[in-house]
């Protein structure tokens, strides 16, 4: 079929097409920066005309190598942007290193002329850490979320697709991008158009702001289970005040003998094992994401000592708390 036979028609067209500044942090990921991009180059081709430009920044100027290993060509370094522009900052791996005092005092001068600014999969935390979060709804990758609670506690953390608030956008990575932009096509030019786009990528669920970007718990451990479910929903929201199996067993009207088939049935461990597992989960992704000391990560994971954290740590990952910390500060170096 002719794409002319695809183009929908837009009302009122825009005298001058509405610009993004995308800014490319070092490590970001290329699927939330390449998602967004073929959204607005898509809407531009099945409106057939130019409704949207854009353009890409880095730090310095100069190329920037995504966390895949591909070099980026860039336009500018960081240079002051339009009150009409929306910035877009790509995040990705080894965010707390990205996010120098040059990107924070660029973020933080860009914000005051009054521009939409996005932090695209982590770079929610470049602007939590240039204070234009606080007092916000904001999110970021699932992965980064425990750590990201520990360090801003003035942002309301959601574990949302995506969220807009006010001037400030977060987005929680991979596909989010797109759905972030159907959004913003749609409101800049109706549902028609965000459809065709849609369309165009294939892109059958288009998800809003009130999705949740990890799959349920039944279709994550595999099991459906409406009693296992809320036992381990309950387990992920009691890290730091771990709550005992009997009580566990009790909150969903049955008994800790039960449970205790009921785990090893599904899951082939104990609870007890389990919340163990959820908890030294949390503490590495701690331990590699912040600057929080072993005792303290040791204390929001549930553990009343550092010497048994450090056990149950090696006994599961093979290393200690104390060279994990290191190892992690040796990738980021190099």
């Amino acid at each position: 079929m002719d794409i002319s036979d695809q183009l929908v028609d837009i009302q009122d067209p825009p005298s001058k097409p509405r610009r993004f500044v995308f800014v490319l942090l070092k490590d970001f990921t290329m699927l939330c920066f390449s998602a967004a991009v073929e959204s607005l180059r898509i809407a531009n081709r099945m409106s057939g005309r130019e409704l949207y430009s854009w353009t890409l920044m880095s730090e310095t100027g100069e190329p920037v190598t995504c966390s895949a290993g591909i070099e980026f060509v860039v336009q500018n370094e960081l240079i002051e942007v339009l009150r009409d522009d929306t910035v877009m900052i790509c995040g990705g791996i080894n965010i707390q290193n990205s996010t120098t005092k040059k990107v924070l005092n660029w973020v933080r001068r860009e914000a005051r002329r009054g521009p939409l600014l996005a932090g695209l999969c982590t770079a929610g935390y470049t602007l939590a850490r240039a204070g234009l979060l606080d007092g916000k709804r904001a999110t970021i990758h699932w992965e980064n979320q425990d750590s990201f609670t520990e360090e801003f506690e003035d942002v309301e953390l959601t574990k949302s697709v995506f969220v807009v608030d006010g001037n400030r956008i977060t987005t929680a990575g991979g596909t989010s991008s797109i759905d972030l932009m159907l959004k913003l096509v749609a409101q800049d030019h109706g549902e028609d158009l965000a459809n065709a786009v849609a369309d165009q990528l294939i892109y059958s669920a288009i998800r809003t702001d009130q999705d949740t970007q990890r799959l349920s718990i039944p279709t994550r451990i595999g099991v459906r289970h409406p009693k296992l479910s809320q036992v381990i929903q309950k387990m992920e929201q009691n890290i730091e005040e771990p709550i005992s199996p009997s009580t566990l067993a009790r909150n969903v009207g049955m008994s800790t003998r039960q449970l205790e088939r009921l785990f090893r049935r599904y899951l082939n461990r104990s609870p007890k094992r389990y919340y163990m597992e959820l908890r030294l989960q949390k503490a590495r992704n701690l331990l590699m994401q912040t600057d929080m000391s072993v005792i303290n990560v040791a204390l929001a994971c549930g553990f009343a000592s550092p010497s048994h954290f450090s056990k149950c740590y090696r006994a599961h990952y093979d290393t200690t708390p104390y060279r994990e910390r290191g190892a992690q500060a040796s990738r980021v170096g190099n």
